[in-house]
């Protein structure tokens, strides 16, 4: 592989406008694809195999005007002193509102007259309007959530305070500060490890364009492949993540090639040949992680993982063709002005020990301290992990300034927290035969489990599907929610043994529990599966099995150490208040298995970019202790880099006043931190010091049967060295680019 692409790196940079050109040409044609697309992507989410999906596919089947995975809101008022909603005066303004809201957008299923729906708190002071519509919250349009959002502003004016929950108000979040930031902060710390505008210009310019082509593209094909716009955005983070990597790893190599004499187009074969050797590999491993969500069996999540791993095909792609000619126009001045100094009184700028240079001989010096400390202040910090509850957040989690969370808060207040969560109970009765009397049993099965409120059985017109609401006493997201929806699922065993009616509990506080359920299931399987994967494509890297099991066990232990962290401040409230935590509560059930298939890529780069130049150093003739320094001289520095970017990049995203969106901030920096300074820079060279050249041991079995790969540039090494020899200097190695 190192041979085939030096060859692509040497031609690239010859041909570099040529390769610019058909690059440009992408662009233009992601960009013609993004401005033509449809700008109505579809939000559709659905739960293959729950309980909760099957009684919204049926209601859909049977009872198709009800809408019943339709968005939902609910505009609470409150009376103010001593007045009662029913006033005469409150009441003819609440009524006023039901009709403005049944004329206000042609999306809307459903309006519910509080004063019809006794939806009125027994002490009168709270009053709650209930609105249902034919499309789901991500699908509503704009006019729709300003028609609601304009009634409550109109509605204030009665002097009553009003407010407005659900989910109808729910929009994606908007993340392009926490971007700009981000690649501000890139081309800060890029600057600064280069000390070149242009070396850190284009390596934020090549990603950026990687990026632009990934997302038009997705963005074009939405509405064909029925993709839905968080794809998109998690295409940009983690596009714009390796993006921005991977152009490092060249443009960082080159860089050396260069400092030790080799003319540009010579240095940019030979910075594609090995590093981009391990660019390969480690995007293979971060498309692996992503393409693995499609285990889940959530069509939402494969989607998402598929169209990300694309992009992440397309960084790769570019580092390996539009990278190097790029190199080519950036002629000398690649270099910062202190290189070529160095160059012009030939003096090597890596002369002089760095600071990777001296940290791995500290780590070699005390191997088994460093990894003690490593591994038991992880250990340490994971302890929380063992006490993790999943689930999804509902609007108690949302910041106390918004309209859904006081929304929320009023409805707890006047009608108990349960109020927040109805359950949906849905009874099939074709098999039955008295489908009345069945309905009628399962509403007694459910009052005698213990809820605040049950409301009587409603058929469908065919008769042969019921409805039941059934209004739990605690919040959605709490163990005792939980534990009402699986008592009634076991009620419901019994009443279908003895009168053939099916019972099936669904609602969006069902479909939360489900969800979380299949995630927690999903978990496990995903983690051996990408893991395993990529034990082997190590393997294959690598040419061992101890360094491949140590990347594995290595990452697993951050995760967990980051799972851990993410437990002690959203969960238990740890330091809350500094990263923004007004409510704790379980974790967003998505969060675990999206920050393993983001990190774990993240973390496969750092290992293969830094692991691979001690195992070119050691391949080359180097003791394993001098390679491990090697290692850290030439790689200590770039990894440093992409890791504080990526932090800083996550760490944007914690400002956000979502939750979800914090949170998954909050978890994928720490989680970088915690893989890059702690396990790849600490416990990696520790690992690898200990166990000297057994870490590069490879039974010689297995040493025939795998494929050898040359990530290393042995292979490439030779035949460079030959071709000098015979052929005379750089003569040989032109030939050899013409092979």
């Amino acid at each position: 592989m190192a041979t085939f692409l030096y060859k692509l790196g040497r031609l690239t940079f010859r041909r570099r406008g040529f390769v610019a050109l058909i690059w440009a040409a992408l662009l233009a044609v992601a960009g013609v694809g993004f401005a033509t697309a449809s700008t109505d992507t579809s939000n559709s989410f659905s739960i293959p195999g729950t309980e909760a999906q099957r009684a919204f596919d049926l209601l859909e089947e049977r009872n198709p005007g009800m809408s019943a995975d339709g968005a939902t809101a609910r505009v609470v008022f409150q009376a103010p002193g001593k007045e009662k909603v029913t006033g005469p005066a409150n009441k003819a303004e609440i009524s006023g509102i039901v009709k403005e809201l049944q004329s206000g957008s042609q999306q809307i299923a459903q309006v519910a007259d509080p004063f019809q729906a006794k939806a009125v708190s027994q002490d009168g002071s709270t009053a709650y309007i209930s609105v249902s519509y034919k499309v789901s919250s991500m699908e509503l349009t704009e006019a729709t959530r300003d028609s609601l959002e304009d009634v409550g502003k109109e509605a204030q004016k009665s002097g009553m305070k009003v407010e407005i929950g659900g989910d109808a108000l729910q929009v994606m979040p908007h993340t392009g500060t926490a971007e700009v930031i981000g690649v501000a902060i890139a081309a800060v710390v890029l600057v600064i490890t280069f000390g070149s505008l242009v070396a850190a210009g284009l390596s934020l310019l090549t990603a950026l364009i990687g990026v632009a082509i990934g997302v038009g593209t997705i963005t074009a094909l939405a509405d064909v492949l029925d993709l839905g716009s968080t794809t998109a955005i998690l295409a940009t983070m983690i596009g714009l993540a390796v993006g921005i990597d991977y152009a490092l790893f060249i443009v960082s190599r080159y860089r050396a090639e260069l400092a030790e004499g080799r003319e540009h187009e010579e240095a940019a074969g030979r910075a594609v040949g090995t590093a981009g050797s391990a660019v390969v590999f480690a995007g293979l491993t971060v498309v692996i992680a992503l393409a693995g969500l499609s285990v889940v069996n959530i069509p939402m999540l494969t989607k998402m993982g598929l169209a990300a791993a694309g992009a992440v095909a397309v960084a790769v792609l570019i580092a390996l063709t539009l990278v190097p000619a790029a190199l080519g126009f950036a002629g000398k001045r690649i270099m910062g002005r202190k290189a070529r100094a160095a160059a012009d009184k030939e003096e090597s700028p890596d002369a002089k020990p760095n600071m990777g240079t001296r940290w791995a001989r500290f780590v070699l010096r005390r191997p088994v301290w460093v990894m003690l400390v490593g591994v038991l202040g992880l250990g340490v910090i994971a302890v929380p992990a063992a006490s993790l509850e999943m689930g999804l957040p509902d609007d108690g989690a949302q910041p106390k300034s918004t309209t859904q969370r006081q929304a929320y808060d009023m409805l707890s207040d006047g009608f108990g927290p349960g109020f927040n969560g109805p359950l949906m109970v849905v009874v099939d009765t074709r098999n039955s035969s008295d489908g009345k009397a069945a309905a009628g049993r399962v509403a007694e099965e459910i009052e005698s489990i213990g809820v605040s409120a049950v409301v009587p059985p409603v058929f469908n017109k065919a008769g042969d599907t019921a409805t039941i609401t059934v209004i739990p006493k605690d919040r959605p997201s709490s163990h005792a929610t939980e534990e009402v929806v699986h008592d009634i699922r076991d009620a419901g065993e019994d009443v279908r043994a003895d009168t053939g009616a099916e019972v099936l509990v669904t609602g969006a506080t069902a479909m939360n529990i489900d969800f979380s359920q299949k995630m927690n299931d999903a978990l496990l399987p995903y983690l051996a599966l990408v893991v395993g994967l990529a034990f082997l494509l190590l393997m294959l890297v690598f040419r061992s099995i101890l360094v491949p099991l140590k990347a594995a066990l290595g990452f697993l232990l951050s995760v967990v150490a980051a799972l851990g962290a993410v437990v002690a401040v959203f969960q238990w409230g740890w330091l809350g208040s500094l990263f923004g935590v007004e409510q704790t509560g379980p974790i967003m059930s998505m969060m675990p298995i999206f920050m393993v298939g983001v990190v774990f890529g993240l973390a496969m780069d750092y290992e293969v970019f830094l692991v691979t130049r001690m195992r070119e150093a050691y391949v080359h003739g180097e003791t394993p202790g001098q390679a491990v320094v090697t290692g850290f001289k030439h790689g200590a520095r770039v990894v440093t880099a992409a890791a504080v970017i990526m932090i800083a990049v996550f760490s944007g995203f914690i400002g956000s006043n979502e939750q979800m969106v914090k949170m998954i901030g909050f978890s994928l920096a720490v989680a970088v931190l915690f893989d890059a300074f702690v396990v790849r820079m600490a416990i990696v060279p520790a690992v690898l010091a200990l166990l000297g050249r057994k870490a590069w041991w490879l039974p010689r079995w297995l040493d025939r049967v795998l494929p050898n790969v040359d990530v290393e540039g042995e292979k490439l090494q030779k035949q460079l060295t030959e071709g000098s020899g015979s052929e005379g200097g750089e003569s040989g190695e032109r030939e050899l680019a013409r092979v």
